[in-house]
């Protein structure tokens, strides 16, 4: 089965007004004229048709507008409450008051239970793969499971948040926020992988803002965006989250299942002919097949895009010598992206094609560019000689006037102000002069 890649662009969405908004995160749709919706469509949808600042001026707009209100009564309420927000920004999580559940058996169609819970029984963590998660997550996105923390869908799992974590993992009782940290292992920020939960489980007061998130990748390289698959009001979803989540961001904890045998240090085979899919690599990978990437494109002439490693953690060097093979077979555009699929991976390793080839010095130049060793080299405490590789050309390309001494390995307040200076010497303004490097400003200033 191809492995199926976990998203990471931001979703295509309905309107952002704050009153649409808030009826994707709270309000149920009607298919009747009633309180709560006109024609089908919820209070907040219609309040943005009828214009939440006033934006529909006409007397026949105000006249239903007026005629809506008297109807509606929840129209003025919902622009008081949620505007004006930010376009896409829900004011409020939805689970400040909602129970999230409770430690049950799974419950079959019939609604029996199909498999007993003893106090104190041991954890069990059936083995799952990341693309048999992702499949099981899609079911209920798919199918727009209704929110509930009493009914139980279909497969036996209930539909509350963490009866959605428990039908993703693959669990064999419906878990709720306080134990599905038993299936787990605390993972960093950084080691982040489809397939992982943020959860936050509010041990004084389990119904105030406890909730569980599916991790589904990175939507840019800020990794400040995220794509979350969850079970949330009025039915599961996904879509483009800030990290860790839209309120109690602090109190979001990453966990990594137990039972994942892929893509996380778990057995997989170092020397696979079949190409394991797209979500294996790019930004935020970390698994043995980028490793094994990356010793393959060594073998094609590729040792000097990586300064240290190949290693299992993707990175520049990777996207790099990845596209300097797709170049060296003559291809342009989609095809020389810097991203292995199908056809790049069965050319490494089927050994055909092209090799590599070795770098030729420019004009003026007596070496080639060393390989740019990655963002998080450069960032407030850390330490690496790249920091003072970069420090030492910063001073002989004559942007060294911070420096009192050094430079040194710790990344701090001088490099960022020289990289600064250097980027502004190339008429960059804005967030391209922000003095920490990235490929680019890593390229022209070793070149």
């Amino acid at each position: 089965m191809k492995t199926p890649v976990f998203e990471e662009l931001d979703p295509a969405s309905d309107c952002d007004c704050p009153g649409c908004v808030h009826s994707r995160r709270v309000l149920p749709f009607s298919s009747r004229l009633g309180p709560s919706g006109l024609l089908g469509r919820p209070a907040s949808s219609l309040s943005h048709v009828l214009g939440l600042a006033g934006v529909a001026r006409t007397p026949m707009a105000l006249a239903l507008a007026a005629t809506a209100g008297t109807v509606l009564g929840a129209v003025p309420a919902v622009a008081a409450v949620h505007g004006p927000a930010r376009p896409g920004l829900p004011p409020a999580d939805g689970h400040d008051t909602t129970p999230q559940g409770r430690r049950a058996p799974l419950h079959g169609p019939a609604g029996k239970p199909a498999l007993p819970v003893r106090p104190g029984e041991a954890v069990r963590a059936p083995a799952t793969t990341r693309a048999e998660i992702y499949k099981r997550v899609m079911t209920w996105i798919n199918a727009q499971v209704p929110y509930s923390v009493d009914d139980y869908w279909r497969d036996g799992y209930r539909q509350d948040c963490s009866g959605f974590v428990s039908m993703a993992w693959n669990l064999p009782g419906n878990e709720w926020t306080g134990s599905l940290d038993s299936f787990g292992v605390k993972v960093t920020r950084d080691r982040l992988q489809p397939g992982d939960i943020l959860l936050f489980h509010n041990p004084d007061n389990p119904e105030k803002g406890s909730h569980v998130v599916i991790f589904g990748g990175w939507t840019d390289y800020t990794h400040t965006q995220y794509i979350a698959y969850e079970q949330t009001p009025p039915h599961a979803r996904k879509q483009s989250t800030p990290y860790a989540y839209w309120t109690n961001s602090d109190h979001y904890v990453p966990y990594r299942y137990k039972g994942i045998t892929e893509g996380a240090g778990g057995p997989l085979p170092s020397t696979s002919t079949r190409y394991p899919g797209a979500a294996y690599f790019g930004t935020g990978a970390n698994n043995a097949y980028v490793t094994q990437l990356g010793r393959l494109l060594v073998d094609r002439g590729a040792r000097r895009f990586y300064p240290k490693g190949p290693g299992p953690r993707w990175s520049a060097a990777d996207r790099r010598a990845t596209q300097a093979f797709q170049r060296a077979q003559g291809w342009k555009g989609a095809d020389a992206d810097g991203m292995p699929g199908p056809k790049t991976w069965s050319y490494l390793v089927g050994k055909k094609g092209r090799n590599i080839p070795a770098a030729t010095a420019g004009p003026g130049s007596s070496h080639t560019v060393p390989g740019y060793p990655g963002r998080a080299v450069f960032r407030p405490g850390a330490n690496d000689a790249h920091v003072t590789q970069l420090g030492r050309q910063l001073v002989k390309k004559g942007f060294g006037t911070y420096y009192k001494t050094g430079p040194g390995p710790r990344w701090g307040e001088a490099d960022r102000r020289n990289v600064e200076a250097f980027q502004r010497s190339q008429g960059w303004r804005g967030g391209a002069a922000d003095g920490y490097p990235g490929p680019e400003t890593w390229r022209r200033l070793f070149s």
